[in-house]
Parts: structure tokens; C-alpha cells; sequence
């Protein structure tokens, strides 16, 4: 057996034992609380679609949107470009929501 064969046995072998274990694991029911990484995620998709909304209201393009703190309470801290007159540049413009 040459060393491609054997890297291949190897490679299909330790594919096959992973879909077997995830397979097993499939019916584990799992926790309800998401972890920290989703619940992180989460509220950053909940702010980048508060900033879309802020965005078409004030006419403008959404350039940013990230979720903070803002005396104990958690705020979304919206970033709009709202199209300058007569060909000047955009104004940026920072729009703090409570979430």
C-alpha cells in the first residue's frame, strides 16, 4: 500500500467515525439558553436591523451598527451616511437607540 492509499484509508476512516458519533448525538436534546458566541450574535443581527430601520427613516445608508452599554442600559449605536446636497460628501451621522 503506497502512502496516498494510506493517507485516503485514513482520511475515510476518521470521516466515517465523525458521522457516526454526530449521528449518536443527533437525538441529545440541547441546553434552551443560548451560549455567550449566540446570544453576542443575537443582539448584533437585533442592532444591524434596528440600523436599517434608522437608516430608510432618515433617508440615509446604514454604515454601521454595533451594540453597547450606555449607562447600564444596552443601546444600538447606528451609523448613518445621509447624501449631501448640491454633490458634497455624505454626512455621517450617529444615531444612539435603546435596544
Amino acid at each position: 500500500m503506497n502512502t496516498k492509499t494510506a493517507t485516503k484509508t485514513l482520511l475515510a476512516a476518521a470521516l466515517a467515525a465523525g458521522l457516526s458519533v454526530s449521528g449518536a448525538l443527533a437525538g441529545v436534546p440541547r441546553a434552551n439558553q443560548p451560549s455567550s458566541a449566540q446570544a453576542v450574535t443575537l443582539v448584533a443581527g437585533d442592532c444591524y436591523a434596528i440600523g436599517q430601520q434608522v437608516a430608510a427613516q432618515n433617508g440615509g445608508t446604514l454604515a454601521a451598527a454595533r451594540a453597547a452599554s450606555r449607562g447600564g442600559k444596552k443601546v444600538c449605536v447606528v451609523v448613518v451616511l445621509i447624501p449631501g446636497k448640491n454633490g458634497q460628501r455624505p454626512r455621517r451621522q450617529e444615531i444612539i437607540v435603546p435596544q
